[in-house]
C-alpha cells in the first residue's frame, strides 16, 4: 500500500491509492503499486519473496498433497509386508535345503503341485476313512467348538466365584494346582473309559484341556477389580446379581478374553493329537493316515493348514478381545 499526502490553505488532505496483494498457498507476493498526486510518482513496491521452486500467483493444487499421503500409506504398507514376507522367503529357503539334502522329504515346489491337487476337490467323500481334507477340518473344528463350549459353560461362571469367594478359592486352589499340570492325553483313556466312544473321548480331552485358562484367568480378573467399586455396591445394598452384570463383568472381560483365545489355542494343539489316538474323521487322524500311506506332501500340506486355521482362530479372538477392551477406546 502506498498514500501521499499534500498539505493545503484549507488543511489537511490525505490521497491513498493501494491494489490488493496477491496471496496464495506456495507463494505470496506484492504487486507494484504506483501513486500519482500533487507530491508526484512514488516508486513500485518491493516484492515479497517466494518460496523455493514455487511461482508467484500460481496456485498450489491438492494433487501434490494426494500424493503425500498416498506415499505414507504406501510406505506404511511395505513396513507391514516386507518383514513377514522375508520371514516365509527363509523358511522356504531353509526347507528346500533340508530337501535337497533328503530325498525322503519333498521340497516346497513338490509340495505346492501336491496341495493344487490336494485343494481341487477338498470335500470329496468315498466312504467313512476316504474323505477330502476339508471334511478333516471341519470335524476337528466341529470337536473343539463343543468341548471349548462346555469348558467355557464350567471354567467362566466357576472363575467368577473363586474371585469373589476367597473359601472357594482357597478349597479349589490345591485341586486345580494338582489337576493343572496333568497332559491332556493322560485324559484320553479315561474318556474311552467312560464314553464307550473315540469321538466323545475326544471332546471330553479338549473339555478339560481348555478349562484351566479360563478359570484362573477370569479368577484373577475378578480378584483385581478395585475394592471400592464393590464397597460403593455395598453401600447401595445392589443384589449379588447386579454386582456381577453390572460391576464384576465389564471389568473382567479383558481376562476372560485372554483365557479363551489362550484356551483355543490349546484346544486346536489338543485335538490334532487326541485324533492321532483315536482315529475317525479329523486332521489328526488324516495326518496320521497319510503317514500310513506314506504320502509325506500331505503330511506337509496338512501341518500348514493346521497352522493356518489356529492362526486364523487366534486372530479373531484378538481382535474380539480389542473390540472390548478399554485401553483401545
Amino acid at each position: 500500500m502506498s498514500a501521499v499526502i499534500a498539505f493545503k490553505n484549507s488543511g489537511v488532505v490525505v490521497h491513498a491509492d493501494a491494489q490488493a496483494i496477491a496471496v496464495d498457498v506456495g507463494a505470496i507476493s506484492a504487486a507494484p503499486v504506483n501513486a500519482s498526486g500533487p507530491a508526484g510518482q512514488v516508486g513500485a513496491a518491493t516484492p515479497l519473496p517466494t518460496a523455493p521452486g514455487a511461482t508467484a500467483g500460481q496456485p498450489k493444487g491438492p494433487g501434490s498433497s494426494r500424493l503425500a499421503v498416498a506415499g505414507r500409506r504406501l510406505h506404511a504398507l511395505m513396513g507391514l509386508l516386507i518383514p513377514p514376507v522375508l520371514g516365509l522367503c527363509i523358511l522356504g529357503g531353509l526347507w528346500a535345503l533340508v530337501a535337497s539334502q533328503n530325498a525322503s522329504i519333498p521340497g516346497p515346489v513338490a509340495t505346492w503341485h501336491a496341495a493344487a491337487k490336494l485343494f481341487a476337490d477338498p470335500f470329496y467323500s468315498n466312504g467313512p476313512n476316504d474323505q477330502g481334507i476339508g471334511w478333516n477340518v471341519l470335524s476337528s473344528l466341529k470337536r473343539v467348538g463343543i468341548g471349548f463350549g462346555f469348558a467355557a459353560l464350567v471354567g467362566i461362571p466357576m472363575g467368577f466365584i473363586l474371585g469373589r469367594f476367597a473359601f472357594v478359592n482357597r478349597m479349589f486352589e490345591p485341586v486345580i494346582s494338582l489337576l493343572r499340570p496333568v497332559s491332556p492325553l493322560a485324559w484320553l483313556p479315561i474318556g474311552l473309559l467312560v464314553f464307550k466312544r473315540a469321538d466323545p473321548a475326544a471332546t471330553w480331552t479338549i473339555f478339560i484341556c481348555s478349562i484351566w485358562p479360563m478359570i484362573l484367568n477370569t479368577a484373577q480378573g475378578v480378584q483385581r477389580v478395585p475394592q471400592d467399586y464393590l464397597n460403593v455396591a455395598r453401600v447401595l445394598g445392589l443384589p449379588e446379581d447386579k454386582v456381577i452384570t453390572r460391576i464384576l463383568f465389564p471389568a473382567v472381560l479383558p481376562y476372560m478374553l485372554t483365557g479363551i483365545r489362550l484356551s483355543i489355542g490349546t484346544a486346536w494343539l489338543v485335538i490334532v493329537a487326541a485324533e492321532m489316538l483315536t482315529g475317525g474323521v479329523g486332521i489328526g487322524f488324516w495326518v496320521w493316515d497319510e503317514w500310513n500311506n506314506l504320502k509325506v506332501e500331505h503330511i506337509l500340506i496338512a501341518i500348514f493348514v493346521i497352522g493356518i486355521v489356529g492362526f486364523l482362530l487366534e486372530q479373531f479372538l484378538l481382535l474380539l478381545a480389542r473390540r472390548f477392551s478399554y485401553e483401545t477406546r
